[in-house]
């Protein structure tokens, strides 16, 4: 089962290092690791997408909060929250493909953020099956580049009805 970890940490000398030494020198699997600056100075957050069974997923949860950086460890798995992932994708283009290019984009509501006689470049925001979609979808015109930064989650707080 795919399980969405939230790891907040002093973002200190070899604290990444750390956090991810910890995944591969026991065999866990990564399939998708982002971080960035927390709000906090000195601090950073990192969303870590992986998968495994309740053992597995309790001992990733149990080793991260043994390393001394870090703070807090949240599997939002069980949890309402949200996600996103960035993908950057060049596409070839002509003049013939370009106006069909901008309907798939439009369709997924992306963004053309760079443009040449050649190529197209369209940045693409969403769950990882949006992201994968909207390359399917773009595959046929020729795929130069593809970018992607994985998953970035963030429990919610509105405890409501949507």
């Amino acid at each position: 089962m795919k399980h969405t970890i939230s790891v907040y940490f002093q973002n200190n000398f070899n604290a990444l290092s750390r956090i991810i030494g910890l995944f591969s020198g026991r065999g866990f699997e990564i399939d998708s690791v982002s971080f960035g600056e927390a709000k906090e100075k000195g601090m950073a957050r990192m969303t870590i997408a992986t998968h495994g069974d309740a053992l597995i997923i309790e001992q990733i949860n149990n080793q991260l909060n043994k390393l001394v950086d870090v703070v807090k460890v949240a599997d939002l798995t069980n949890e309402p929250f949200v996600e996103r992932e960035l993908s950057l994708i060049k596409v070839k283009s002509t003049p013939e493909t370009r106006s069909e290019i901008t309907e798939v984009v439009n369709v997924f509501r992306a963004k053309i953020i760079d443009i040449s006689p050649d190529t197209l470049t369209v940045e693409v925001t969403g769950k990882k099956a949006k992201v994968n979609a909207a390359i399917g979808m773009l595959r046929p015109f020729g795929l130069i580049e593809v970018a992607r930064t994985g998953t970035v989650a963030l429990k919610r707080e509105f405890k409501g009805m949507t």
